[in-house]
């Protein structure tokens, strides 16, 4: 069992309230696979910027941007570069009416942590209850010892978890075969014996860190996402289980990354085919804060090229002290659908955030993220609270609707998990369509 600090004994970071900024900045060009930007960024800008083409597979070296100020991900048609304030100010300019359509300040991005309860164990519900079918740390929550997390006997988990068995993934007979699945987080343990034998596409876009899993955060989603139909020991914790496996490390194994990786990512996980990225990971958003017009023109355009984002809410509510505040970043963003988490009785996580504003803002579908039970490093298991284990949950059941529908668009796969979501007794503006539904 995983204990609950971070890396070295120390506690996880968490995101702050406030945004924070790395000093670079995202360019948001016109289209996307325009092969010219570059090109003009150095006419007009005077800035050297590679592209993500330059790169094997799309694996861009966020480190070095192969000697050049900053690089160009085609299949989004964004730009992240080093340049300085002083000349950020001349691309809004002679840049903007042709070449550009915004600049924004490149974010610090973290897993999400959620508020800790005064020390108190999080009791299992009272009951796993029926489910019948009608019709999205530092991310890192709670971890404890497994006598904290011993619920009452009606809470069966000997075969399966609670999530699988509320979702209906037990029940269905799609398995995510053929379906390539991105997780963006802290990376994944390589060598975790669960795993053994599966085929594994991995990449690190931290600088100095390889895609091996010193977190545990990422670890504990792939697990959900896409663990094994049989594990060496029960109980069954995965959904996708024959779905194939990327792992796009953004975070560090402090929990801690940026946008410009994160849209580096996304970008490796279209150009390799992926059908649905998992992104449990953002920062903190404000009441009234309009969302990032970079990220959701950059989800228009991977929905465009059929892949879906799927990304956690956020864990910045506290419930249980009248606390709750709004869907974070990037999942505010109208085009990811951003995941709500609910508990075992079908009650909304005290954690999950809201969504409170009319301009995108939304939560848009509920998954299983309380006492989630899946695979933690080195070779373990471990469970955790947050809407970043609600998230995997959605993403693989997305790859099951994909495998069923597989000449379904991006946004069909999206309609198909929304509509089939079953609606619970919860305000809307935490449910979204509802609770998560696999196909059977």
């Amino acid at each position: 069992m995983a204990n609950e600090s971070g890396p070295g004994g120390a506690p996880p970071a968490r995101a702050p309230q406030q945004a924070e900024f790395t000093g670079r900045y995202l360019l948001l060009g016109r289209q996307a696979n325009d092969t010219g930007l570059p090109k003009t960024l150095r006419d007009k800008a005077g800035l050297t910027v590679a592209s993500s083409s330059d790169f094997p597979r799309g694996a861009v070296d966020m480190a070095r941007f192969g000697g050049a100020d900053g690089v160009y991900f085609e299949k989004l048609g964004v730009a992240v570069t080093s340049s300085a304030p002083d000349q950020g100010a001349p691309l809004m300019g002679p840049m903007s009416a042709g070449d550009l359509l915004t600049v924004e300040r490149e974010r610090i991005v973290y897993v999400f942590q959620a508020p800790r309860r005064d020390n108190a164990p999080m009791a299992m519900p009272a009951r796993l209850g029926e489910f019948a079918p009608q019709g999205i740390d530092n991310l890192v929550c709670s971890l404890a010892a497994p006598s904290l997390f011993q619920g009452p006997a009606e809470v069966d988990e000997s075969a399966r978890t609670w999530g699988l068995a509320s979702s209906r993934v037990i029940e269905s007979s799609w398995t995510g075969r053929g379906v390539r699945v991105a997780v963006l987080d802290t990376g994944f343990d390589l060598n975790h014996p669960d795993f053994a034998g599966r085929s594994v596409v991995s990449h690190s876009f931290i600088d100095g860190e390889t895609a091996q899993d010193a977190h545990s955060h990422g670890t504990h989603c792939i697990g959900t996402a896409l663990g094994p139909a049989r594990p060496p020991a029960p109980p069954r914790y995965g959904v996708a289980f024959a779905a194939d496996i990327y792992a796009g490390k953004v975070l560090g194994n402090s929990g801690r990354g940026s946008d410009g990786a994160v849209l580096a990512a996304i970008n490796w996980a279209m150009t390799n085919g992926c059908r649905v990225i998992s992104m449990s990971l953002g920062s903190a958003t404000q009441r009234g804060q309009r969302y990032s017009q970079v990220f959701e023109t950059a989800a228009q355009r991977a929905m465009a090229g059929n892949t879906i984002i799927i990304a956690a809410a956020g864990n910045e509510s506290d419930r249980n002290k009248d606390i709750i505040n709004p869907v974070g970043h990037p999942a505010n963003c109208p085009s990811i659908m951003a995941v709500g988490a609910v508990d075992a009785d079908m009650k909304i996580a005290y954690f999950s955030t809201r969504g409170m504003d009319p301009d995108g803002g939304g939560v848009d579908i509920l998954g299983p993220g309380v006492n989630v039970y899946s695979t933690v490093p080195p070779g373990a298991h471990g469970r955790k609270n947050g809407t970043s284990m609600a998230t995997p949950h959605v993403a693989g059941i997305a790859a099951l609707y994909a495998e069923a529908n597989p000449n379904a668009t991006a946004r069909e796969i999206w309609q198909l998990l929304v509509t089939n979501a079953r609606r619970l007794a919860l305000d809307p503006a935490d449910m979204g369509a509802g609770f998560v539904q696999a196909p059977r």
